[in-house]
């Protein structure tokens, strides 16, 4: 596979293209809680219903939007304005014209570094379905 993230703008990537920079960190789409008065963001260790955490991915990507109400699609368009994303989401990365970093597939080869390094939330996160609304406060942490 050719280096197109390195040739090519977010704008000029194809679907395929674009869909092959997520490495399925998962934490976007873990519940995330934004202070009203200084709007820090804070991420917790509750993800998303749709979220199937053994195999890291969602488990209706191509209908999230109309299941879960604050799901939101990344585009070119958009990727900025998520300041919420985590600092290693290659969109992120890429949109601010940084390198992906070595253990991202694209780069490594390996699309289960990612997991191996615990980059990711996969065995580290609990669904949405399993914690009362209530205690998701209780649940910020600190992801690497």
């Amino acid at each position: 596979m050719t280096s197109f993230w390195k040739t090519k703008t977010l704008d000029e990537l194809t679907e395929s293209e674009w869909e092959s920079l997520c490495d399925h960190c998962g934490k976007c789409c873990l519940v995330k809680l934004q202070d009203e008065e200084t709007g820090k963001v804070a991420y917790t260790s509750v993800v998303c219903k749709c979220y199937n955490l053994s195999d890291a991915s969602c488990n209706d990507y191509r209908d999230r939007e109309e299941i879960v109400n604050d799901c939101v699609s990344l585009n070119s368009k958009n990727i900025k304005s998520f300041d919420w994303l985590p600092s290693s989401c290659a969109y992120k990365l890429l949109a601010n014209g940084e390198p992906l970093p070595d253990w991202h597939h694209l780069v490594s080869g390996n699309k289960n570094l990612v997991h191996e390094l615990g980059v990711s939330i996969k065995d580290k996160a609990i669904s949405e379905t399993s914690v009362n609304v209530l205690d998701i406060p209780m649940t910020v942490m600190k992801w690497v």
